[in-house]
Parts: structure tokens; C-alpha cells; sequence
């Protein structure tokens, strides 16, 4: 399977949304489950299907609640039962909106292959649990706090007038000094060559 490059891209990243496979597409069209459904099913967000009861969560029709009639994954957008608006002509027509603008109520379970993704999903959670033995949501809040506190720490640090220490000198132990003198020492006796005499002229020669 071909691996996806994260880009900054603005138009690649459109390319890749608007030319991804159904895999991947199916993916995309997440949305979380209410507290409620959180609770009983013990899973956190599901692809969307229709037959799904769904609430909208931002927008215009902010608020509205109804079943799920036709799910395009072309376009990415979502139709809801009863969510119609009127044209300049008088006609109704269905209004389409994006799954991340939506919140599921209550699921459609018709499909037991959509039961089996919640019974592996429960496993996995429970797995979590055992491993770690606390639920994720608990580290979750831990990690906030500790996060607080670190903030906290470095107000508390920037807060207090930062006093310049003195410098000490370490004096170093005499036997080190010796060993570099007598070592100095031999070098300089080694690097002095005995100059050869030159023997005097006697006065006669000339």
C-alpha cells in the first residue's frame, strides 16, 4: 500500500483529499458518538452511515436533529432527513453538510459487520485499561495538570531576580605542578644541541 507524504501544501493537500481512495474516504467521514452512546458502546468516534441519528453541532442549522438519508462520499457531505431549504423559485431542496459538523445520537446497528468493528474497538479499550490501569481519560487529566504545574514552575522561576555567581578559580594540587615543570624541563634540555667549537686561528696564519 502506497504511504501518504505529509504536506504544508495547500493544493496538494486538496489534490489528495479530492483524489483519495474509498479506504481512505470512509475513513474521513468520522464523526464522535454523544456522551451517552460514549458511555454504553465504550467507543469514541465511528464512520458515518445512513440510518444514523445525527445532530448538528455548528453552523446555520445549528441544533437540528434526524436521521441520516444519503451519505456522499464524493463530495464529502452528509444529507439529513427533514434539513431542506427553499430556493428563489419556491422549490425545496436537501441541504448538504460536513460530517465534522455532526455529532452521533444513536447508531444504526442493521449491519453485524458494524458490530463487529464496536466489539474489537471495546477489546482494544479494555486492553488499554488493563495495560496502563487506568482508564485514558484519568491520564488524560493528570497530564493537564502536570502540564499546569510546569507552567506554574517557570512563573514562579521567571518571577525571582537572577543574582550573578562569582567565579572560583580552582587552584590546581602541587604534585600536577611539579610533573609539568620537570616535563617542561626535559623538553628544553632535549631541544638544546651542544654547539660545536671552532677551533681559534693562531696569529701567524693569516
Amino acid at each position: 500500500m502506497q504511504m501518504l507524504k505529509a504536506t504544508t501544501k495547500p493544493s496538494k493537500q486538496r489534490k489528495m483529499l479530492f483524489e483519495a481512495p474509498d479506504h481512505r474516504r470512509y475513513k474521513i467521514f468520522t464523526a464522535s458518538l454523544s456522551p451517552e452512546l460514549q458511555a454504553t458502546q465504550k467507543v469514541k468516534s465511528l464512520p458515518l452511515r445512513s440510518g444514523d441519528t445525527v445532530r448538528i453541532l455548528r453552523g446555520d442549522h445549528k441544533g437540528f436533529e434526524g436521521k441520516i438519508t444519503k451519505v456522499n462520499r464524493k463530495k464529502y457531505r452528509v444529507n439529513i432527513e427533514g434539513l431542506t431549504r427553499e430556493k428563489v423559485d419556491g422549490t425545496a431542496i436537501l441541504v448538504h453538510i460536513h460530517p465534522s459538523k455532526v455529532m452521533i445520537t444513536s447508531l444504526n446497528l442493521d449491519d453485524k459487520w458494524r458490530k463487529k468493528i464496536i466489539e474489537r474497538k471495546k477489546v482494544a479499550e479494555e486492553k488499554m485499561e488493563k495495560t496502563v490501569g487506568k482508564p485514558v481519560k484519568e491520564i488524560e487529566a493528570k497530564e493537564e495538570i502536570t502540564a499546569e504545574k510546569t507552567e506554574e514552575e517557570k512563573k514562579q522561576r521567571e518571577e525571582i531576580p537572577k543574582t550573578r555567581k562569582k567565579k572560583t578559580t580552582r587552584k590546581p594540587k602541587k604534585g600536577k605542578i611539579e610533573k609539568k615543570t620537570t616535563e617542561k624541563a626535559e623538553k628544553k634540555a632535549k631541544a638544546k644541541k651542544p654547539r660545536r667549537k671552532t677551533a681559534k686561528k693562531s696569529e701567524g696564519e693569516s
